[in-house]
């Protein structure tokens, strides 16, 4: 057989119920589909936020040594903590040898990317520069949907996702995308069109076929919320009865799945800030809910554009030669950009200057909205809080993984015949595992360690999925219980071995003291241990291992940020 093909697919900010094979009531048929070829990774982990989770994905390594141990625009908002730091580069660093750059060099792949980079802004630091031969991209971590950026010419565009796009090597004038341009669709196109060009190239050539490895990174359902109308009418009404109700239906779903226990805790809500469903006027409930129907319509058109790329491989023969990974870059976003000052002052005056957000506008090219943390918190339930908190809720996400060729079976069943795996995993394992199955040893890996492009790289700290994959449901699990991972980003920090996370939130959102759970326990993370007798035992040796994890990641701890990233802070969130 011919090495396999790689698609991996990311959505940006998509909660863990926010899927058909998750549990959600959203119309995802060709995830839903994938999930049925292949399984579902329901105990998945990433960073809290995109840009560092993008930095894991493609080295394989910890994002502190990766070079986005902050996010890029937090380091220039502080640079009094982090500015000249190793591993604060804000970029992908050169440190690390690139999963694009092993495949093409050690192996022959093809590498392809469309969407969303956020990996570096400046020439020297493109997907062109990483490994990828053919690439589209949105550099910055968010964009407009449609073709609509306004105060581009006069500078008073939002400042941190103006629409820098390039292709290979050359930048794009915005003006020059498509007139119909939506994103979504657009990186669809791109990658169809990449991939086209691929099967042309094998079908000239008397050889052995070359492989792909294919990145389609999405900005859906990033805010902001905005979708095709007849999509966001066919959600019309369906969350009039507001984000608690959907809550408790997902979780229940999950639970019929056999992906939760039935007899889950659920964390509670933390959103002080905003008022209940049923205390909101009529007119707030309306805006609300249309939120909720935008986010949606942008989850299904996601789903119908994936469809597009996998009749594409079975129409040319490489569906079952292909492995499709798609996950999300972290837990859904709950922030009120509102109550976050930086953004307050630079953004929201922007936005109520040049968009419309009238409830029958909401979803258009000219409206810019966010659905807020009490929606986000039904997505991420039941675990706890949401995207840039490193809480379960943050870090924890959908994952499904189809490999028709590489035989998948180990897996669990759940109630109605879902297949998953709930061994711990995590996106680090991302690299290794194509790694192994393209037949590639990683440079820093090698006995001795090898150089790659005449430097020193940084080995991997993520493993191999392909043993667990490939046995029966009674091997080891991915990762050991005695394997320790560590969080931390915004000021806030986790620690995990085993069932046992320690976790840490600083003032005001936290308690500032180092809390402790049994993750597997109680994966609603309700029950601080650490004042325990054996809390205390096990708590004492993951401060220890905190330590190290700190020392060998070069991590930075720094408060400030959390207030101006999660939304609230001081303005009114209570401690968790």
């Amino acid at each position: 057989m011919s090495k396999p093909n790689f698609l991996i697919i990311v959505a940006d900010d998509l909660g863990y119920s926010d899927l058909q094979p998750f549990g959600s009531e959203i119309d995802t048929p060709n995830l839903q589909a994938l999930a049925d070829r292949g399984l579902l990774l329901s105990n998945f982990y990433t960073a809290s936020a995109c840009s560092p989770t993008r930095s894991m994905l493609f080295s394989g390594t910890d994002n502190h040594i990766a070079g986005l141990g902050q996010m890029a625009e937090f380091v220039n908002w502080n640079p009094e903590h982090f500015k000249g730091q190793p591993g604060y580069e804000g970029y992908l660093n050169d440190k690390v040898a690139a999963l694009p750059e092993l495949l093409k060099d050690e192996a022959g792949y093809k590498t392809i990317l469309s969407g969303k980079w956020h990996l570096g802004l400046e020439k020297g630091h493109w997907p062109v520069d990483r490994g990828f031969e053919k690439s589209f991209a949105l550099l910055p971590g968010a964009g407009m949907h449609y073709k609509y950026f306004p105060g581009q010419k006069s500078g008073k565009q939002i400042g941190f996702m103006p629409p820098l796009y390039v292709e290979d090597d050359k930048k794009i004038d915005p003006e020059d995308l498509p007139d119909d341009f939506y994103s979504t669709d657009l990186f669809t196109d791109k990658i169809l069109n990449y991939l086209s060009e691929h099967d042309k190239e094998n079908a000239s050539t008397s050889g052995e076929k070359k492989p792909f490895f294919a990145a389609l990174t999405y900005t859906a359902p990033h805010w902001p919320l905005q979708a095709p109308r007849d999509l966001i009418d066919k959600y019309r009404g369906r969350y009039d009865s507001g984000p608690t109700s959907l809550r408790a239906a997902r979780i229940a779903n999950l639970q019929r799945l056999g992906l939760i226990p039935q007899d889950v805790k659920a964390h509670p809500v933390v959103a002080p800030i905003t008022a209940d469903w049923d205390d909101l006027p009529e007119a707030e409930k309306a805006v609300s809910a249309r939120n909720m129907e935008v986010y949606a319509a942008m989850i299904e058109r996601m789903d119908y554009n994936i469809g597009r790329v996998i009749e594409h491989l079975k129409a040319s023969g490489e569906l079952d030669n292909t492995l499709i990974l798609f996950m999300s870059d972290n837990g859904a976003e709950g922030a009120l950009l509102e109550a976050i000052p930086i953004m307050s002052d630079r953004f929201v005056p922007v936005i109520e200057e040049h968009f419309d957000n009238s409830v029958e506008n909401i979803g258009n090219a000219n409206s810019f909205t966010w659905y807020g943390p009490r929606w986000a918190q039904a997505a991420t339930a039941p675990g706890r809080m949401y995207k840039a908190h490193v809480a379960d809720g943050g870090i924890k996400c959908p994952a499904i993984i189809s490999f028709p060729a590489g035989g998948l079976q180990a897996a669990r069943t759940g109630t109605n015949g879902t297949k998953y795996t709930d061994s711990f995993t995590t996106v680090m394992d991302v690299l290794p595992t194509l790694l192994s199955l393209a037949g590639v040893q990683h440079p820093a890996s090698k006995s001795p360690p090898d150089t790659f492009r005449g430097r020193t790289v940084a080995a991997p700290r993520g493993a191999s999925w392909i043993p667990h994959l490939t046995s029966p449901s009674t091997v080891p699990k991915v990762h050991s219980d005695e394997k320790v991972t560590g969080w931390e980003l915004f000021g806030q920090a986790a620690i995990r071995k085993g069932k046992w996370k320690a976790l840490f939130v600083p003032k005001p959102i936290g308690t500032e003291k180092w809390q402790l759970y049994d993750i597997e326990g109680d994966i609603g993370e309700t029950e601080d241990l650490a004042e325990t007798e054996e809390g205390k035992k096990v708590l004492d040796e993951l401060l220890g291992l905190w330590e190290e994890y700190v020392a060998e990641t070069g991590t930075i701890m720094v408060k400030r940020p959390v207030e101006e990233v999660v939304g609230g802070g001081l303005r009114g969130y209570g401690t968790q």
